[in-house]
């Protein structure tokens, strides 16, 4: 699994997740996420397997791909929309750890 958890733009990034005690967002499995990125959704550039982190602009330019595309009612894209609600509610970015 692809693990997302809430993480500030301004915040340092931490090496384990558990370590810095990150509030956890959703995860995504890797045929979910290869399905985002075949529909162009998440750019290529970010893999399964490695860590990366989205900052609010990062995520703002995803919402607007998805609307560009009207893919709200993707089943795979509404499994993203619901982690990418989290980090709005809490006003911030995300990091995700591959496993």
């Amino acid at each position: 699994m692809l693990d997302f958890y809430i993480l500030k733009d301004d915040q340092a990034k931490p090496n384990y997740p558990e370590h810095a005690a990150l509030k956890f967002a959703g995860e995504i499995d890797d045929v979910t996420f290869s399905n985002l990125q075949n529909k162009g959704i998440i750019d290529s550039r970010f893999g399964y397997y490695s860590d990366f982190r989205w900052e609010t602009a990062v995520i703002t330019q995803i919402r607007k791909n998805i609307l560009q595309k009207e893919m709200q009612n993707d089943t795979d894209v509404q499994q993203l929309i619901q982690i990418l609600e989290t980090a709005d509610t809490e006003q911030s970015g995300l990091i995700a750890y591959g496993d």
